[in-house]
């Protein structure tokens, strides 16, 4: 009985072989993503709490931003961006929020130099 020879693919690798190259530069790609999100910042999400204290809107349904007063005296303003749950939490509710002063949080991101809300719910 003899061993058959090992089947190679147009550029001489073994099946084996082949796996190994493109484990490894899978590997590689991964890694640099990685690198890449950490050197750049990621997305960064953070949350603050606190109170609605102003509501910049042309309409219900067209809020621009908001400001929120946390507990530590802070204000802290937002710009709105696409909102992960504006269907639970429509930006128009922040202007009930800022009469009933029933606190918020707000989940967001820094981008180009200020804090864009992606997420709003009541604060538990």
């Amino acid at each position: 009985m003899t061993d058959a020879p090992a089947r190679t693919s147009p550029g001489g690798l073994t099946g084996a072989r082949r796996l190994g190259v493109l484990l490894t530069v899978v590997i590689a790609v991964i890694a640099f993503a990685i690198a890449a999100v950490t050197i750049l910042g990621g997305p960064g999400r953070r949350v603050e709490t606190g109170i609605v204290v102003a509501v910049e809107a042309t309409s219900l349904s067209s809020v621009q931003g908001f400001s929120i007063r946390t507990a530590d005296g802070r204000t802290v303003d937002f710009r709105v961006g696409a909102l992960e749950n504006a269907s639970t939490f429509p930006p128009g509710h922040l202007a009930e929020h800022k009469v009933s002063l029933v606190p918020i949080q707000v989940t967001y991101v820094d981008r180009d130099g200020g804090h864009v809300a992606v997420a709003l719910v009541d604060a538990p």
